[in-house]
């Protein structure tokens, strides 16, 4: 489930998590400093039982190694909106 009005606090439902999912862009500008377009990120609503799952565990541990633990906000996904897609999708379609 997509949350809408990405710039707004947003309220999850009981038993489900926010998460932002994207890869940030890097641009050179004038000075040939890199800045960074985050406009390609989507947050996403997905239910704490996928946090137990060992495929979306690997996408978690990449995500403390970028951007640490400390956050305000949803949880930060580093990948690609169309991979956190096939993820979700693998996930929803796994049989236990």
């Amino acid at each position: 489930m997509k949350m809408q009005g990405a710039g707004k606090k947003m309220k999850v439902k009981k038993g489900w998590v926010g998460v932002k999912v994207g890869l940030a862009n890097a641009n050179a500008n004038a000075n040939d400093d890199q800045i960074q377009d985050y406009s390609a990120f989507q947050i996403f609503s997905i239910p704490i039982s996928y946090l137990y799952n060992p495929l979306f565990r690997r996408l978690l541990d990449k995500a403390s190694e970028m951007y640490g633990y400390q956050s305000s906000g949803p949880l930060m996904l580093p990948c690609s909106v169309e991979d956190f897609l096939r993820l979700r999708w693998r996930i929803q379609n796994q049989n236990y």
